[in-house]
């Protein structure tokens, strides 16, 4: 049985919409997500989070959601501190409303590519990279905000061991709230801070 892993990357986020204070909205963005990665079928979820951001973590996990504190809030720290799984995702925790299927087709290609990577609808940067384990030697640093399918391929052994999959939009500024989807189920609670409710 293939051990799979889907981390949500606890990154500092350096915007929020007017009206709206960092940490709280940080804190519904992460929320969501990782009620999201709960839902998911035959995986296993966990965060990966800076000591000084573990706080964020305690807020939005499930009970039985484990937290890998890493050096630095990035994919190849997060990939490092996985022990005990044959593929694992690191994904951005500023995709609310991501469906599950999204995540799944990221996952898929590592039955016969080493690694896979989800790109930003609109760009630049990825959603997230997936990969089997032990991490490829040739994954280079990754910074999800900027990095790119070509960066992976040009190297990787070969420009076929990556795979490039559906992307989706991050919130990372006031234009990528214009592509959120109301009809979509879930983000509940970034949903209600856009609405200005309490949560």
């Amino acid at each position: 049985m293939v051990r799979r892993v889907v981390v949500a990357l606890l990154a500092p986020v350096a915007w929020s919409p007017p009206g709206v204070e960092l940490t709280r909205w940080r804190t519904a963005l992460a929320e969501d997500v990782v009620d999201l990665l709960a839902t998911l079928a035959e995986v296993e979820t966990a965060l990966a989070v800076t000591p000084a951001d573990r706080w964020l973590a305690d807020a939005v996990r499930w009970p039985d959601t484990p937290v890998y504190e890493v050096p630095e809030p990035t994919v190849n720290a997060a990939l490092a501190a996985l022990d005990g799984y044959d593929q694992a995702a690191v994904v951005a925790a500023d995709a609310p409303d991501l469906p599950g299927l999204t995540l799944g087709k990221l996952l898929r290609p590592l039955t016969s590519r080493p690694v896979a990577v989800a790109p930003v609808e609109g760009g630049p940067g990825l959603l997230g990279v997936a990969c089997r384990l032990p991490v490829p030697a040739w994954l280079p640093a990754l910074d999800l905000d900027v990095a790119g399918p070509a960066e992976l391929r040009r190297a990787a052994s070969a420009p076929a061991d990556v795979a490039v999959t559906p992307g989706w939009h991050r919130l990372r500024g006031p234009a990528d709230l214009a592509a959120l989807d109301p009809a979509v189920e879930g983000w509940e609670a970034t949903r209600a801070l856009l609405s200005g409710q309490r949560t």
